[in-house]
């Protein structure tokens, strides 16, 4: 029986750092579009120590800090100096900062600070960051003492407008390599990490003629089973590596990087109609994949859902869920959806190819293989046209 690596004593993911070019653009879309609340933003001596101005958004338990470089130093101008708006850091929560450092540098992490400590109101942060293989999006790891803000810094700002479209937090985030085991062997022996699920898919296979061209990808999903914070990692497929959407996120973003952050929401067809009426545009589904959903449902033995497919259909929500016993009483599924990437969303290609997935989970912890093929081949049709 293998022994269990030790724990870093994750407890969940704080947040995620865009580094932006445009923070008031990039704070009215997630503000007035999406329905996030800024809640804090930065004091002049935060703007001094990160070269950054900086705005605390939250939805829930969602987190999202902006980042826009003051200067020519610090992380978000040197992200942005080789990449588009994207990722720049993603933050997790630990029980004892000293003693997950120590645990990593053990098993080869490559440091990129020292332990930092700030007083602050509430208490003190205890914080240091590591490179990582996912380009260059570093890892925080933070310890926090009674009730700080998430930054050392930080004014205070009363939620403006209510958490309206039921975001309820980050339920995982996807990340797109070129090629895949070295981060999979990062992920595993650096942080601990176990693997949860994997899937292949290539357009080929749904044709006839395995020679007319069409793209694939390798998807695997890696997780700390005690926090449950969790990642899913692609990597294109040959043939026609090139032509892959992961490839080409690459491309476009200059590296590996963050393709998407998927926000939990409590109602998917209420948040997904809110969005829209707010302007939010989302990736479309063939109808080839809704004209297939009773029967791939009903061998998945998922015998009623509480949602119309007539309106998940007109809305283009997509609806999944793993294979589970007949004789369950529960009907566990769950509801996805992508939302265009930031470029389209801003009509700007600095705004990057990051975005966002709403996802509801109706019981099933899985992420959907048949959905996950439908949103690849639409975000192949959309790269195709752009």
């Amino acid at each position: 029986m293998s022994k269990q690596p030790e724990s870093l004593g994750i407890e969940h993911l704080e947040s995620v750092h865009l580094f932006v070019r445009d923070l008031e653009r990039v704070r009215h879309h997630y503000v007035h579009d999406l329905g996030f609340s800024e809640v804090s933003f930065s004091k002049r001596e935060l703007e001094s120590e990160e070269r950054a101005r900086v705005s605390v958004l939250e939805a829930g338990d969602a987190r999202l800090v902006l980042m826009e470089p003051l200067g020519s130093t610090g992380d978000s101008y040197r992200f942005l100096q080789k990449h588009p708006d994207g990722v720049g850091r993603v933050v997790l929560t630990v029980e004892n900062a000293e003693r997950a450092l120590r645990v990593l540098l053990e098993r080869g992490a490559t440091p990129l600070t020292p332990i930092e400590r700030r007083e602050c109101e509430g208490g003190h942060i205890v914080w240091f960051d590591i490179a990582t293989p996912i380009g260059d999006t570093l890892f925080r790891f933070v310890q926090h003492t009674r009730s700080t803000p998430s930054l050392p810094g930080l004014m205070h700002r009363e939620a403006a407008s209510p958490n309206r479209f039921g975001i309820s937090g980050i339920d995982h985030i996807t990340c797109n390599f070129l090629t895949l085991e070295p981060a999979l062997m990062w992920m595993t022996c650096v942080l601990g990490f176990a693997r949860k699920a994997s899937v292949k898919l290539h357009t080929r296979d749904l044709t006839e003629d395995r020679h007319s061209g069409g793209t694939g990808m390798k998807s695997v999903v890696m997780w700390d089973p005690e926090s449950g914070v969790t990642f899913v990692n692609q990597e294109p497929s040959a043939p026609f590596f090139y032509a892959s959407q992961v490839c080409r996120f690459c491309e476009r973003h200059g590296g590996p990087g963050v393709q998407r952050v998927a926000l939990s929401v409590s109602s998917m067809v209420a948040a997904v109609q809110g969005m829209r009426e707010q302007g939010v545009q989302f990736m479309s589904v063939p109808d080839a994949y809704y004209e297939q959903v009773p029967q791939h449902l009903a061998a998945l033995g998922i015998r009623q859902v509480d949602e119309e497919l007539s309106q998940l259909r007109e809305l283009q929500i997509g609806i999944d869920g793993s294979p589970s016993n007949l004789d369950d009483p529960f009907n566990r599924y769950l509801l996805q959806i992508g939302l265009r990437e930031a470029a389209q969303q801003l009509h700007d290609d600095d705004a990057g190819p990051l975005s966002l997935e709403l996802i509801q989970r109706r019981g099933d912890r899985g992420f959907g293989n048949g959905y996950t093929r439908a949103r690849f081949e639409s975000i192949e049709r959309e790269q195709t046209r752009r």
